[in-house]
């Protein structure tokens, strides 16, 4: 087995890893280890009983996260492999060749990511897209490798539309993924294919792909909204009343930052929501006393991080060049920050980001419980909520559609058919039986 020393030196090779990536890495290849000591006997039976394991106390994205740490431990492996065994068939001239070069998928990969990751960054795609991207393009690289095997031309694989078909018709019938999850992943290879590898897709009719189906969304009673809101304390009951008086997205909540806020005007505004869309939505006059109650709170934090000359905010990339200082403003300031500095993969510089998405998921979902609400809501049940207490309300649904930012007044529609059995005042013939049938009937 390589030591840990050269397989660190590997990551560092690879330009797609940041160095907290290789701490990740390192420390789940260790536990890994550690627990399936005899790995090596049945790997991928070792690896699937890790997850499994992982999985009972850990959330979907911390195992997918180990997953493919250990996958890339596996694939250096692989290569080192590999390598050992050309240096025994070729004969001994010259200065041999490291492992990673002796592998030809390891230099097309590290071009791929590259070229992918510079173009993401050119569209000012999101830190969240681009390593959603790349984690496809990884997985879809180790299928060519292991599977496919196409033949090498020129220096590169030859990569054709039909290894797209082959790999989601394995996604939607071997791995059995979520419609939801396979149109991901198509989106992100079919950005491969146009911008990298210059291919021509056709007939992706003919991929037998997942079919999504359109499911009513969950929606809670006014009732259950307040008890549920009631059960949550700050700053987490002000994000999920924001959520629920406004409509917008977990995402948009905590990208909110100070300057997005009008008291005044009962507004607030959205910046950069699902699609890269600016748009106002409301901020009702119940919310503003608790809101400058937090807001005091939250300057005195501020204000101690300017004393002590602490790191500023992230900030859009535009406007970090032209407003070089902004990311120390108190305007700039998140509305919701994290605890800690965080390092951005892409400029490796340190900053204040705003709260994880899966802090306020946690929060709601034990508020839920508390509450006894059996639905199965989330936090995105709360933009649910908004859209059809408005429709109840007799509210214009292209009003709603705006609110909501939708781009299609079809997809706001959906809550037309939540709403509908308030609306129409439809009474059951149940309901008109008389007692004695009824108690005869139970």
């Amino acid at each position: 087995m390589s030591s840990p020393a050269i397989f660190i030196e590997y990551l560092k090779k690879q330009n797609r890893f940041s160095e907290e990536d290789r701490k990740w890495i390192s420390i789940w290849v260790n536990r890994f280890s550690e627990q399936f000591p005899a790995w090596e006997e049945d790997r991928d039976d070792a690896l699937l009983q890790f997850c499994q394991r992982l999985a009972s106390y850990k959330k979907d994205y911390v195992v997918m996260r180990a997953q493919r740490a250990i996958s890339i431990y596996f694939a250096f492996l692989d290569s080192q492999k590999r390598a050992e065994l050309s240096q025994k068939e070729a004969p001994l001239s010259g200065k041999h060749s490291e492992g990673a070069a002796a592998n030809p998928w390891v230099s097309f990969r590290g071009h791929i990511y590259k070229t992918l990751q510079e173009h993401i960054r050119i569209k000012h795609l999101s830190i969240r897209t681009e390593k959603t991207y790349l984690a496809w393009t990884n997985r879809f690289m180790d299928y060519l490798e292991s599977y496919i095997k196409p033949e090498w031309l020129d220096g590169r694989p030859s990569i054709q539309a039909d290894h797209l078909r082959s790999y989601l018709s394995h996604l939607a019938v071997k791995r059995k993924i979520s419609a939801a999850t396979q149109e991901q992943a198509f989106n992100a290879l079919l950005l491969l294919y146009r911008v990298v590898l210059h291919v021509d897709v056709d007939g992706l009719s003919s991929v037998l792909r997942a079919k999504r189906r359109r499911r009513l969304p969950v929606v809670l009673t006014r009732s259950e909204v307040g008890q549920l809101i009631s059960r949550l304390q700050n700053p987490y009951r002000l994000m999920a009343s924001l959520m629920y008086a406004s409509g917008i997205r977990l995402e948009e909540c905590l990208s909110l930052r100070l300057k997005d806020l009008n008291f005044q005007d009962e507004t607030m505004d959205v910046r950069s929501g699902k699609g890269g869309k600016d748009r106002l939505t409301l901020f009702p006059g119940a919310l503003h006393a608790s809101m400058k109650t937090y807001l005091e709170d939250l300057r005195i934090r501020w204000e101690g991080d300017r004393k002590k000359n602490l790191p500023g905010v992230f900030l859009p990339e535009a406007i970090a060049l032209k407003y070089p200082h902004a990311e120390f403003e108190w305007s700039w300031y998140w509305l919701f920050p994290s605890r800690r500095v965080f390092l951005d993969p892409r400029t490796g510089k340190s900053a204040y980001w705003h709260l994880h998405p899966s802090v306020l998921q946690r929060q709601v979902h034990e508020a839920l419980k508390a509450a006894g609400i059996t639905k199965l809501a989330s936090v995105h049940t709360l933009r649910h909520s908004f859209a059809t207490h408005l429709l109840e309300d007799g509210y214009d649904i292209r009003t709603i559609q705006e609110l909501l930012g939708h781009s299609h007044v079809e997809t706001t529609m959906i809550y037309t058919h939540v709403a509908s059995r308030h609306k129409r005042g439809v009474i059951s013939p149940f309901d008109s039986l008389p007692f004695d049938s009824l108690s005869q009937s139970i």
